[in-house]
């Protein structure tokens, strides 16, 4: 292995874009003697690789080439964790992709109650344009909460919501039906704050009662059944792709 070419990706880039972990993260693997190119451990920084030349594992484990990115679309169910894996054994997302060859992971998370649209994916690069608040991806929900709905609300979660971590502010409003109890709207937001859909209704004195993501970017749910996993096509990836700036 040439340590002095100048030509491939830096080791860590391509570590964090196979969704190791992040660019600071994969130094610290380095670091550790946790990696190997073509069987030789590396300790260094800075060393670059052509990627298809080469055979890069992490703790013994092969990671994914660019031809070997996945991203899979699952209707998490409710009451099923966003982690890939419980100490207490309880259902996680993890577990319907627990036979698969990759080394997947979930973008951002839907807390316990929550279901709905969830990615999981072994590119660490498009996870990070889609969790991080500068791309400004969209993620649209439809929740139910209690009625009758304010004709003021719409304009009052537009021009946000304070939050104990800041102002919270949705994208677009609207009531899709509505009885005297009970109110079935859709949001469109683009932070991905911890159970944010939630903590402002909750703010609003209005819990919400179900919560279902329907919709992230141009990504939608469409007929998928709650447990149902799916791998996008390539037309729907160039589409998310543009849509998180890349």
């Amino acid at each position: 292995m040439n340590r002095e070419n100048t030509e491939g990706i830096r080791l860590q880039k391509v570590l964090a874009q196979a969704g190791v972990g992040s660019r600071r993260a994969c130094e610290d693997l380095i670091d550790e003697g946790r990696v190997s190119i073509n069987g030789e451990v590396v300790r260094e920084q800075g060393v670059r690789v052509i990627v298809k030349d080469v055979e890069i594992r992490v703790d013994g484990v092969l990671i994914a080439e660019e031809a070997d990115l996945v991203v899979l679309a699952l209707n998490k169910p409710r009451g099923v964790l966003t982690t890939m894996q419980d100490e207490l054994g309880r259902e996680c997302v993890g577990d319907f992709v627990q036979d698969r060859p990759e080394r997947l992971f979930h973008v951002g998370r839907l807390d316990a109650d929550t279901e709905g649209l969830l990615f999981l994916t072994n590119d660490g690069q498009l996870a990070n344009h889609l969790t991080h608040p500068t791309f400004g991806v969209t993620k649209t929900y439809f929740a139910v909460i209690p009625g009758p709905v304010p004709g003021d609300l719409g304009k009052r979660l537009k021009a946000g919501i304070a939050l104990e971590d800041g102002l919270a502010r949705f994208d677009s409003f609207r009531v899709v039906d509505a009885n005297k109890s009970d109110a079935l709207v859709e949001v469109v937001l683009h932070e991905g704050r911890h159970r944010i859909v939630r903590r402002v209704f909750e703010e609003l004195d209005m819990p919400v009662k179900n919560l279902i993501r329907t919709a992230v970017g141009p990504i939608t749910l469409g007929d998928m059944k709650p447990g149902h996993l799916r791998r996008l096509s390539h037309t729907e990836l160039r589409s998310l792709r543009s849509a998180a700036g890349m």
